[in-house]
């Protein structure tokens, strides 16, 4: 998940060394958990028992800015995936516990895992019986079929990457007014069944049905993004209103029963509010004082001396898998011209960037698109000054011939950021260093809230942006195909993916054999995606800088800390009664 409105921590030194030696009480899977109560989950990954003397009570969120759209189909954040786990269900969902169960996918508004048959090319599904949506109609086929079809339609960000291979995608991708899936996607009310046909085994489509992008939302839905208005889901919680100004509030679906505690499971606040708008200095202050619960922004660097030591049993650290990186518009001058986009990874001091986010106890360096452990991740360096596998420091002599080469010199770049600490700071680094190379560099930060679809729209000719990944899914694909494959750029789109504009039709063909292959052999696949991964890196669209760890601070009444590795801490799981 990108997921912009993204999630940082400015450390540096000390106050990075005392944060995480304080918060040492590690789960063991994925974070460190110091709240002193939790229900947490089962040694076999089970969810544990729903403990009704801890539901009750309202939880406080406090986010610097809101993320866009609250349409599932459409908002590709972290900050809103996070709450679109209590909110919608799809056919499938990722198991609701901590730690390295998390990545298992279980059946949701299915009643059990698909029918899987035709050699993976065909899915069936029988829904489960009594579902209601937030608004009282009954789940049926007919809304599981006009959900996907919805997806292309409205373009969701997915479409052409996760959902193309459906029966009928080519042509909704085309033209996407008035989709359907007739052959692609069969409900049988009578049978109270949907059928999924693809046109080839997709080892990783029960990953991709797991996601917000499938959410089964009713039929009739508006046939374009739904922005501020709220949809309604089938899960535990509803969105009672919600102004990207002001706050997001979600209650109870007076209609939700439990019908599964692994992909939908009972919340305990009866009500979870998101205020937006605070400055993140009092953020900080207001979960201190116990008016607030949680803090999704990067905690300013003065305070987290304090946070790390008075407040240690209050934090918790997670490793994620993630990407801090850099687009460069393949299509705008002057990064329309290879060798000004490779001046720039060997320009850029990975090491300063990791300084700037909060040291290396928070951050490792990186020079690939696959992060280290990843599947299909292989240790190989194209833009590190003297060779090797790994990044070691940057080549401004290199670069600043490349730059000369390329005959780019004198030309003016703008540099898109996020307008908060974390991103302003690498973004005046990056300014500073273009200015350097020779460029006219310009800073443009942008509020959280609309920084990520500016980017992504070709109209607004964005030339060099900082940005963030953080994974959809446990595999490769996840992140070339999704990120640079031709199938994720959508011109004029709030919702293209592929920031930077990357269409190389030989890394297509790559990427599509690394897809075919993971049907009969996913070792020879990852294997694949690495070489992937490296032709991408010698064409340069993009800049990896480093692989993130995640902060949460916490209030003192907040109990049952859970962190999913897909989708980070479980809100709804959270007591604060």
């Amino acid at each position: 998940m990108p997921r912009s409105a993204t999630r940082t921590v400015l450390v540096t030194g000390t106050a990075a060394l005392a944060l995480l030696a304080t918060a040492c009480s590690s789960s063991g899977d994925g974070g460190t958990a110091n709240s002193t109560s939790t229900a947490s989950t089962s040694a076999s990954g089970a969810p544990a028992a729903y403990q009704s003397a801890h539901k009750g009570g309202t939880l406080h969120l406090v986010a610097k800015s809101a993320a866009g759209s609250l349409d599932p189909q459409v908002n590709y954040t972290l900050q809103y995936w996070q709450l679109y786990q209590g909110m919608y269900d799809g056919l499938l969902a990722f198991k609701k516990v901590g730690g390295q169960a998390s990545f298992t996918v279980v059946p949701d508004l299915a009643e059990s895992m698909p029918k899987v048959t035709n050699g993976g090319k065909t899915y069936t599904f029988t829904l489960r019986k009594g579902i209601k949506f937030s608004n009282g109609k009954a789940l049926t086929t007919d809304d599981v079929v006009a959900s996907f079809e919805r997806v292309f339609t409205i373009s969701s960000p997915t479409a052409g990457s996760f959902y193309n291979g459906i029966v009928g995608a080519d042509a909704c991708l085309k033209k996407p007014a008035g989709c359907t899936l007739p052959k692609g996607v069969v409900g049988d009310a009578a049978a109270n069944t949907v059928t999924i046909n693809l046109t080839a085994a997709d080892p990783e489509f029960p990953y991709k049905l797991a996601v917000p992008h499938a959410s089964i939302v009713p039929k009739g839905s508006p046939a374009k993004d739904a922005g501020t208005r709220p949809l309604p889901g089938t899960g535990a919680y509803k969105a009672a209103s919600y102004d990207p100004n002001k706050a997001l509030k979600l209650v109870r679906n007076p209609y939700f029963k439990e019908w599964s505690r692994e992909a939908q499971p009972q919340g305990y606040p009866d009500e979870i509010d998101e205020t937006f708008g605070l400055t993140v200095e009092a953020e900080v202050t207001a979960v201190e004082n116990g008016q607030a619960d949680w803090v999704f922004d990067a905690p300013p660097a003065d305070r987290l001396n304090e946070i790390g030591t008075k407040y240690a049993s209050q934090v918790h650290v997670s490793p994620l898998t993630a990407m801090w990186y850099l687009t460069l518009n393949v299509n705008q001058a002057p990064f329309n011209n290879l060798k000004a986009r490779q001046a720039i990874n060997w320009a850029v001091d990975r090491s300063a960037a990791v300084r700037l986010y909060g040291g290396t106890n928070l951050a490792q360096p990186v020079c690939t698109v696959l992060p280290p452990g990843f599947p299909g991740h292989t240790d190989t360096c194209d833009y590190t000054k003297g060779g090797g596998t790994t990044w070691k420091a940057p080549d401004l002599a290199k670069a600043k011939a490349l730059v000369k080469a390329s005959g780019t010199a004198g030309q003016e770049v703008g540099i898109v950021v996020q307008d908060d600490e974390v991103n302003k700071s690498i973004g005046e680094y990056l300014q500073s260093l273009l200015t350097q190379l020779g460029y006219k560099a310009t800073l443009k930060p942008l509020s959280a809230n609309i920084q990520f679809t500016y980017i992504q729209n070709t109209k607004n000719k964005v030339q060099l942006a900082l940005t963030s990944w953080y994974q959809d899914y446990p595999a490769a694909s996840d992140f070339l195909n999704v990120l640079l494959s031709c199938g994720s750029f959508h011109a004029g789109s709030d919702s293209s993916i592929n920031i930077a504009g990357f269409c190389d039709k030989t890394v297509d063909a790559q990427m599509q054999d690394a897809l075919a292959t993971e049907r009969t052999d996913m070792t020879a696949a990852n294997t694949k995606w690495g070489a992937v991964d490296q032709a991408v890196m010698a064409k340069s669209p993009l800049v990896p800088l480093f692989t993130p760890k995640l902060v949460d601070f916490t209030s003192t009444r907040v109990g049952n800390y859970q962190f999913s590795k897909q989708f980070y801490m479980i809100v709804d799981q959270l007591w604060v009664k």
